[in-house]
Order: structure tokens, then sequence, then C-alpha cells
């Protein structure tokens, strides 16, 4: 407080609060960076003017994604950036583990949504709403979406399921570019403003691969068709025929070039979305075959032909009015392959039933009344062109396509993306930009309802402690618009039923006086048209009650659509059938009136449709922010942006968020999931003198299964320290994690959510390792085990060969021995038959030439045995045992079968006659120096020598001399 001293005021207080603003702004210039904060709730302090600064600077470093909570904010970046919608970034974000700890995208809200729907305990049908004003990119922001469904969901596993996941996958993405073309058009504050909004269900089968999907649309401007305003344009589709017609199609349907239609304003405008081809093939994709297309195009001509026509003042309210261009109604008849007469008729001549006899008048129409049968004329069928709705009749209609209006119940996975249009204040409203912001307000009350005011109320009835946090509630604005029994809709609504000429400003007078308790009415007495004032919570709008009532009827007559019914064109047949319970429906009686179903009253229907089936899934929400009404990159206008962020309530919505819980679980859900985490925490042994909790409930009843579940509970929940002081990254002196445990459910923050995920992981990988190592140790056992038996019988193996190899040997050794020892007896057994006194019986007659005796045919072969068996009996002679003496010796001497040129061998030199013949008999005179080995030769006629062979034995003779060099005698 300001101290006044000599009525002047002291400066201390401001410059105190001079010294806390610096320290503020110190503290706050210390923290992270605006631009890398990716989430809202983490900007200090929460204010719209510190999320206009945070959502400036991320935009400005071309981050157009932030998280606000539970709410995704998209900047409109307002230019081409393809890498940021990439297929390679949409499995990037599908494959990731945890897509929540990517940078904010809305494949996260893709993902997360895919996912919960993909849950196996629980599956629950989501739903994305894309919300914004007009030109903040929500058609592109739902193209996306559908563009990563149809490559995340399409994923078969056989090659008939791959075709119709690449077909539906194709007409999905193919969808958009036709209801663009058929149902957007250029505002004044978009070039592609959706002028419809449409709920797309995705149809996911139990193996969560995408199988259908369904478009319903609500409230098409149709109005737009025949009024336009002057720098406005009409729906892109006529201008696409215009431009990109060949010069065949333009001389079929009758467009020249440089022609001029009253219903296609500022036709020199070039937009992106001027692609004829782009169109038409995507109609081909989505089953309209050419023949059907061409007769679409040409039905669209035919419209625009239509509103060329101009009817001038007859002057007499007998005669009817007289068209001033008659070849545009005989093009447009043409066209339309009606007849002319009566097209010319239908739209200036009224037909009347009267009486009870029904009887039939004829009223030549005012020249304003044949403008208004013309205009919805061109309405009618504009609005049953298969462009905004798939019709069943149609002979290209099969399933699996896009479906119209499919009954939520009859998809058992859903995700749904509603893309509505966006908050409208022009400078001359209607009844369109009515219900637009009727449709906006709903929505803005179902987020309110569902995550602001719920989840403040669930903290209530769960018994938790908390503070609520005033938020703006519209739902006095939806009283006055919706509320019964008096509101802007009702008293429309009424003004229709009355029979009456509509006023403009006894409308206004009624709204005034009926409503004039609402604080949301506002009243603007300068403007000098009847109007009335509805304070929204996006902004105060001023709608124009002229023409109100008679767009609220939207009244067809009878005799246009009879009229339509005669028209030879195949598609028009097809639309327009000649049902007679339809015709009864069309002509009722004048006693048994039906009441009239207005415009406000099936857009109120259907609103209440979308509604249930939002009701009845998961809603996710993505707010679509327009940086400027220029539609320039770069460029953002703080007070802009600042009116969309209040009206949107994204303040308090991230105040909730940072404050609260988002996370709410169930007992049983929580403890079927983290039961695992009770391992971390040893229990003490129950005390035999405490209560059990089940005392004094029955077994199985519903006090004692709570009672259960809470003492799980507190078992798990006294984990959370140990859990915390194992975290790496937790300082010393942390907070605990906030956790609650209220009546029926448990609620926590992401970080208590991470930490408990954390520690189960951890058991998981616990109980893992323990299998694990089990199946090792198991393995490990087998494969000893194993190779003990393989080693036991390769060891009996080895041995049994081992055993019939030395067998082998055996026996072939017994066989030599055997051989050598009879061979040695018999060898023996001769010497001695020889020593022992054998005669020779030839001493007396002459003695011959070596070369007359031959050697008997036993001593050949004796000899060539032994000289083949010289290795043998080398080895046995040099052995310790074996044959000893003499026969020893002869052995040794045969086996050697020394060479007689040998260097090393024996050479005997002599100086007698018998040199010329050979080695001399060992009986012979010693010549040189010749020593014997024995006195009698065991053998027959050692006395004679054959002729020797060069390099062999010849006889034993040879072989019994020393081994040394004989010298010269």
């Amino acid at each position: 407080m300001l101290q006044q001293v000599n009525g002047h005021s002291s400066g201390s207080d401001a410059q105190g609060r001079e010294s806390l603003r610096e320290d503020l702004q110190e503290f706050l210039g210390g923290e992270v960076p605006l631009h890398q904060l990716d989430d809202l709730t983490k900007v200090n302090p929460v204010t719209l003017e510190t999320v206009l600064r945070c959502l400036q600077a991320r935009y400005t470093a071309d981050t157009f994604y932030t998280n606000a909570g539970c709410t995704l904010v998209a900047l409109n970046p307002f230019k081409p950036v393809p890498q940021l919608y990439s297929p390679e970034l949409m499995r990037e974000y599908h494959a990731a583990p945890q897509p929540q700890k990517l940078k904010p995208h809305i494949f996260t809200v893709g993902e997360q949504t895919y996912r919960n729907v993909r849950s196996l305990i629980e599956p629950v049908n989501q739903s994305i709403v894309v919300s914004g004003e007009s030109g903040a990119g929500k058609t592109w922001t739902s193209r996306c979406l559908m563009k990563f469904y149809a490559v995340v969901a399409a994923s078969p596993t056989s090659w008939e399921s791959h075709k119709i996941a690449e077909r539906i996958e194709q007409r999905i993405l193919n969808s958009n570019p036709v209801m663009e073309a058929f149902g957007n058009a250029c505002t004044l504050r978009n070039n592609n403003s959706s002028r419809f909004g449409k709920f797309i269900q995705l149809q996911l089968n139990r193996d969560h691969q995408m199988t259908g999907a369904a478009i319903q649309t609500y409230l098409l401007e149709k109005t737009r068709v025949a009024c336009q305003d002057s720098t406005e344009r009409n729906f892109h589709i006529f201008y696409q025929i215009c431009k990109g017609a060949s010069a065949d199609e333009r001389l079929q349907w009758h467009l020249p070039e440089g022609a001029a239609f009253s219903w296609l304003p500022n036709p020199e405008r070039t937009l992106e979305e001027d692609c004829f081809e782009v169109t038409r093939e995507a109609m081909l994709h989505l089953g309209i075959d050419a023949p059907t297309q061409n007769n679409i195009f040409q039905a669209l001509a035919g419209l625009l032909h239509l509103g060329n026509i101009r009817f001038a003042d007859s002057g007499d309210e007998a005669q009817p009015c007289r068209p001033m261009d008659d070849g545009a109604v005989r093009t447009s008849a043409l066209l339309l392959r009606l007849p002319e007469d009566p097209l010319l008729e239908t739209l200036r001549i009224r037909t009347i039933r009267a009486g009870r006899q029904q009887q039939v008048f004829r009223k030549p129409c005012s020249q304003a009344e044949c403008d208004t049968r013309r205009d919805c004329l061109a309405k009618l069928v504009y609005a049953r062109l298969p462009g905004m709705r798939l019709h069943p009749a149609l002979p290209w209609f099969s399933s699996p396509r896009l479906l119209p209006a499919l009954a939520p119940q009859v998809l058992p996975f859903l995700a749904g993306l509603l893309d509505v249009y966006g908050f409208e204040s022009f400078p001359h409203n209607s009844l369109e930009q009515l219900c637009i912001n009727y449709a906006n307000e709903k929505l803005q009350q179902h987020f309110v309802a569902h995550y602001l005011r719920a989840q403040q109320e669930e903290y209530a009835v769960e018994g938790l402690e908390w503070s609520f946090v005033n938020y703006q509630d519209n739902q006095t604005c939806l009283d006055l618009i919706e509320g019964s029994p008096i509101s802007i809709c009702s008293l429309i609504n009424e003004e229709c039923r009355l029979n009456r000429p509509s006023s403009a400003a006894q409308l206004q007078t009624r709204i005034e006086s009926a409503l004039a308790g609402s604080p949301c009415l506002g009243h603007n007495k300068l403007s000098p048209e009847p109007s009335f004032v509805v304070l929204h919570y996006a902004g105060s709008v001023r709608y124009h009650t002229a023409g109100l009532v008679e767009k609220n009827k939207d009244p067809i007559p009878p005799e246009l659509t009879r009229l339509l019914q005669q028209s030879q064109d195949t598609l028009l047949k097809v639309l327009f059938p000649a049902d007679p319970e339809e015709k009864s429906q069309e002509e009722p009686s004048g006693q048994s009136r039906a009441p009239v179903l207005t415009v406000v009253s099936k857009f109120k229907a259907s609103l209440e449709q979308l509604l249930q089936v939002l009701q009845a899934t998961t809603p996710h929400y993505i707010r679509c922010i327009k940086p400027n009404s220029q539609g320039r990159a770069q460029a953002l206008h703080r007070e802009e942006v600042l009116n969309q962020l209040e009206a949107c309530g994204l303040v308090e919505t991230i105040h909730i968020s940072a404050a609260g819980f988002p996370i709410r679980v169930s007992h049983r859900t929580f403890v079927e999931r983290y039961a695992s985490l009770r391992r971390l925490h040893p229990r003490a042994p129950p005390d035999p003198h405490s209560p059990s909790p089940d005392e004094g409930h029955s077994e199985g009843s519903p006090h004692a299964e709570q009672a259960t579940l809470r003492a799980l509970l507190q078992d798990i929940l006294h984990t959370l320290p140990a859990l915390e002081a194992a975290t790496p990254a937790a300082p010393a002196g942390a907070t605990p994690a906030p956790v609650h445990c209220g009546r029926t459910k448990v609620f926590m923050t992401d970080a208590t959510l991470e930490l408990l995920e954390r520690g189960r992981a951890q058991v998981l990988e616990q109980c893992a390792r323990c299998i694990q190592a089990g199946w090792r140790r198991h393995r490990r056992r087998e494969q000893e085990r194993r190779r003990r038996a393989a080693v036991c019988i390769q060891a009996a193996i080895r041995s049994w060969l081992t055993r019939k190899h030395i067998q082998r040997l055996h026996a072939a050794a017994t066989v030599i021995k055997r051989a050598w020892r009879r061979w040695g007896i018999r060898m023996a057994f001769l010497a001695s038959k020889e020593l022992d006194g054998v005669e020779e019986k030839h001493s007396s007659q002459a003695p011959r030439s070596p070369s007359s005796f031959p050697p008997p045919l036993a001593q050949t072969k004796l000899l060539r045995a032994v000289t083949h068996l010289w290795p043998l009996g080398l080895v046995l002679a040099n052995a310790a045992v074996g044959v000893h003496g003499f026969p020893r010796k002869l052995v040794v001497f045969a086996c050697l079968q020394l060479p007689v040129g040998s260097p090393s061998g024996y050479t005997v030199q002599a100086q007698t006659a018998q040199e010329q013949a050979g080695i001399m008999s060992i009986r012979a005179l010693p010549q040189g120096s010749i020593k014997f080995h024995c006195r009698k030769s065991p053998l027959r006629y050692a006395d004679i020598c054959p002729e020797p062979l060069p390099n062999s034995a010849t006889g034993f003779n040879q072989i019994l001399l020393e081994r040394h060099r004989l010298g010269h005698v």
C-alpha cells in the first residue's frame, strides 16, 4: 500500500514491485526457451500472455504443434511443409514404443487413438474432434489423419485382404478431393472453406485392419449454389468443369470459352483447388464410372444455365412472368433432359390443392416467386448429386466402400474423425451461420462437459481434495439458441408453421421480447436492418432476420419433384424415383397436414445423433489456430490468436491438466496391471491378532472384494518410494509421486504412470531373467547329458574298433610267425640232414661246368622265397628273440641282397683263372683274404655258381663274406 507523506506518495512500494518484476523476469528467463516447451502445462506462469508467447516462439521456429494437456494445438503454417507429413514420419510414429515421447504431432493423436482401439483387454471406440475457426487448417488436418490411418491400419495378412485394404485405403484418400470439390468454396476468410460438416467413421475388424468407412455429412450449404457474395465463389466443382473440360466436353455441356454465368462469380480467380483431373480420378477410384461422371457434370452445367434464367414481371397477376432469355431455358432443359415447356411452366405457375375434393388451382407466380422456385430446383438437384453422398440405389454402390450414415452400433471398433465448419462471423450472417455457430457451441459444450466439468466433478465424487477451477461455461448461450420452451430455434420454427407472410422486423421484435432476460442476447439499435446479436463463446455475431424464415422452411414444391421424375437422364431417374409413398408424403391433404420439417429441426436432430456417437467414444481434441486472417506464412497476429485462445478455453484446460490427474484407472484394472510390483516390496508376515480384511464380510461379497482390492492397492502403492529411490535421475530430496486412491478409481499424473510402468518393466525383466536362467540351466544340463552320452558311445565304438584292429593284427602276426617258423624248421631240417652224413652221389663223376647242372626246382623256389621275404627276415634277425646261431646269420645275409658292383659291397680279388667264372665256392681253395664262416655247406651243389645277374644275389656264398673292402693279393 502506498503511504502518503506531506500529500505525496512514497515510491518504496513501487520500487519493491519493480524489483519483484525484475526478479520474476530473471526467474522466467532462466528457464528453458519457450520454443523448446512441447507442452503448455510447463509454461510458468500459465496465463494467456505466456501461452501466446510460447506459441509465437514455436511458430517462429517452424514448430506448429504443441500439447496443451489433453488437447493438441495446431497452428496453420500457411505454407507447404512436405517433410512434416511424409509416410516415413507416419511409420516412425506408428512404430515408436512411446509416441508421446516424440515431438507433438497430429500423428501422436492418431497413433494414440489407434492403439486405444487395438486394446485387447477392453477395446473402446475412439473419436477425434478437430475444431477451430474457418481457415485454421481443419480440413488439412483431417486429410492428414485419414492418410495416417490408411497407412498404419492397412496391414493385411493375406493377398486377398491386401487387395481389399489397398482398395479401401485408396477410396478413403480419394474421398477428400471429391467432397472438397462438391462441398468447399472460397469465402471471405478461407480459399478452401468447408461448407458442410462431416464425421468419418473408420471401421476396424478384430485383426485391427481397416475394412470400411462411413461418412456422414451435416448441413450442406445448398444456398451457395444460387446465392453467393460478390467477393466469394461458388462450390469448387463448377469452376473445375469450366476450366478443366476438354473441347468436346465443352461442346457437349454447352460451356463455351468466356461464357458468363450468374451463379459463377469471380471466374478469373485461379485457386489450387481448381484441379478437375484430380477430382475425376478420385471419383473413378470411388467407383463412379466415366458415363456416370459425364451425367453428373452435364447436370452441373445444366444448373449453371438454369441460373441464367431471368424473369420479367408481366404487370398482371393473372399472367405468368415472361422469361428474358429463352436460350438459357432451352439449354438447361436440354442438359437436364427435361421437357422445355413443363420446365418453364413449373417455374412460373404454382399448383394449389384445396378443399375436400382436392381441387387443383393454378396460380401464376410473381417474379420473386419464380426466382425462388428456380433456386429451389437447383438446390434440390445439387443436394442429391453423388458428390456429397453415395446413393445406395446407384449401380456402382457396393460393399466394401464408403458408406453413408452408418449407425455406430454396427461398427464394433470405431475410430471417428469429426471435421466441422469453424466459427463464422461475416458482415451478413443468416441461417447458415446460425447453424454453424450453433454446432460449434454444442461441440464446445461437449468439451467442457467431458473434460473440464466432468473431471472436476469426478474428483469430488471420488473424495479427492480439489479446488475447482473456474471455466467459461456456454450453457447459457445454448439455452438461448435451443432451450425449451422458448428459444431462437423454437421462435423461427413457429414462424414457419404460421400460415402468414413472415416479417423480418416482426421476427426481431418477437426474439427480443421473448428472450430479453438472456445474458447472451445482445442488441444493436444502430443497425439499419432487422437483426439480433448472440454473444457466443468465440465472440458476438449479428444475424439478419430477413429471409431467415424462408431459408428455414426450405420448401420443395411437389411439382418440382414431379418434373425431375420426368427427366430422361439415367442419373436423375435414379436420384428421383417415382415412388407412390413418397408422392403421398409430398402431397399431404389439407385436413391431415403433417408438421413442417424445417432446416433447423433436421440439423438439430443430426447434431444430437452426432453427440450421441461422440459420447459413446473416448474423444481426443485438436484445436486449430489461425495465426492471421490474411493467410500469410511466418506472420502471427497476437490479437487474433489471443481471441481464439480465450474463446476455446485453452487456459482453463491447461490449468486443469497441470493441476489435476489426467490418468484415472479403476481399482481392479490397476491391480491386474501392477500386481507384479508387490515383488519389489517385501511384505511382513500377517499379524495373527490383527483383524482380517474379509472379517465381517461373507466370502464373495462386494465388500470383501473391495477390501481385498484396497489391501492389494496399498501394497502396490507402498512400492512407489522404492521405485523413486531406484530412479537414476531422481534428486535426493524429491517429493513423492502424486497419486490418490479414490473410492473406485486411482488418480495419478503422467509422471506417476511412467514411474509405475518403469517398475513394472523392471519386474517383468527380472521375471524374464529368471525364466531365461532356468531355461538356460535346463539347456546346459541337457547338453551336458547328451555330451556324456555321446562320449560313452564314442568310447565304446572306438574300443570296439581298436579291438577289431588288434585282432586283425594279431591274426596277421600269427600267420607270419607260423609261416616263418615252418620255414625255419624246414631249413634247419635240411641243414642237419646234409651235415649228418649225406653222401654226395656224384662225387665219382668228372666235374662239369656250372652251367651244365641246373639247380633243382625246389632250390629255385626256395631262393625266390628268400629274395621276396628279405625284409621280414631282416627284422626277425635283429629281434631280441628268435632264431639263433647259423640260421639267423644265414637269414641276415640272404635278406641283404647286396649288389655285386656296389661301392660299399663285398668284392673278391683273386689271381686264379676261376676269377672269370664268378665267386668261387666256399669249398674252393682260399683266394686272397677270404674267410670262411662254415666248415661245410649245408646246401647241395654249393661249389657250383650259376651266371650272376647284375645287382642281385645269386647264391649264399656271396652274402657269407664279411663286410669289408678286400685289398689286392
